[in-house]
């Protein structure tokens, strides 16, 4: 994933780090149709050009933006897990764990979702 070579070098907390290299690898991993960009210093994961999904760092979580339909479509289990959410992304805090299978089924969304998208946002 050298792609995120240089994001991930910028952060200086190794166990930040590690932790947003494993989503970044699993995500890869789980879903290898999808391409893996930077835009806006922001590492994130495309669809035949189209955002599906993106994440970055904060002093004291992650940040995972799905776009808003992702965040309103999961609201309850984002709430659930007790992840904190605004309109276009919920944290999930350095010490919080990785709920994979919610991170799986927003990413599935999206990509149905925005099949026949042709644009890189929802409009």
């Amino acid at each position: 994933m050298m792609v995120f070579s240089k994001y991930l070098a910028s952060i200086d907390n190794p166990d930040h780090r590690d932790r947003i290299e494993e989503i970044l690898n699993w995500v890869a991993n789980e879903f290898p149709d999808l391409e893996p960009i930077i835009k806006w210093n922001t590492p994130m994961f495309s669809d035949h050009d189209t955002f599906i999904i993106g994440f970055s760092t904060a002093k004291h979580h992650i940040s995972v933006s799905p776009e808003p339909a992702g965040i309103a479509n999961f609201a309850d289990d984002i709430a659930q897990l007790g992840y904190s959410a605004t309109k276009g992304l919920f944290r999930i805090r350095w010490n919080e764990p990785i709920h994979y299978e919610l991170l799986k089924k927003i990413i599935e969304f999206n990509i149905q979702d925005k099949a026949d998208y042709t644009s890189f946002w929802r409009k």
